[in-house]
């Protein structure tokens, strides 16, 4: 039986992105990935990604923001960044530990997003339509991450 593939998801303050492509890949892949998130900081866990991933029927509430250094002891397979300044800002010791491989999809930013909405309903769509693009990339794991190798 092969070992499930220890996968990191990399965002600047682990509160949005990243939380949610963790809850998809627990969610979908719990039987073949074993997911994180972190971020370069902490920002706390954002409420408008809660009730989102909660419209989809995946519960993100109970994780946590960490800080990257909080994961240093877990020999991850991939590290994937899913925001610009995650990618261009990620701790290069991580990258040098163990077999980790870095990978970037950039998503948009739903908080930057929904900032030029003109309702609140528009402001939820901004969140929607990322959470929805990161399950479309969460459904193609881990296989595409390893056929680019």
């Amino acid at each position: 039986m092969n070992e499930k593939k220890k996968i990191l998801f990399l965002c600047t303050g682990n509160s949005c992105r990243s939380q949610m492509a963790e809850g998809w890949a627990r969610a979908m892949k719990g039987d073949v990935i074993e997911a994180c998130s972190a971020g370069i900081e902490v920002h706390g866990l954002n409420p408008s990604a809660v009730k989102v991933m909660a419209e989809a029927g995946v519960d993100i509430s109970g994780q946590k923001s960490k800080n990257v250094a909080e994961l240093m002891d877990i020999p991850f397979d991939y590290i994937v960044t899913v925001c610009s300044h995650a990618k261009e800002n990620c701790p290069m010791f991580l990258a040098k530990t163990g077999k980790a491989r870095m990978v970037h999809v950039g998503f948009d930013d739903p908080p930057r997003l929904a900032r030029k909405a003109r309702t609140e309903e528009e402001a939820m769509d901004c969140y929607r339509r990322v959470r929805d693009e990161i399950r479309a990339f969460i459904e193609t794991l881990p296989d595409s991450l390893e056929r680019n190798r």
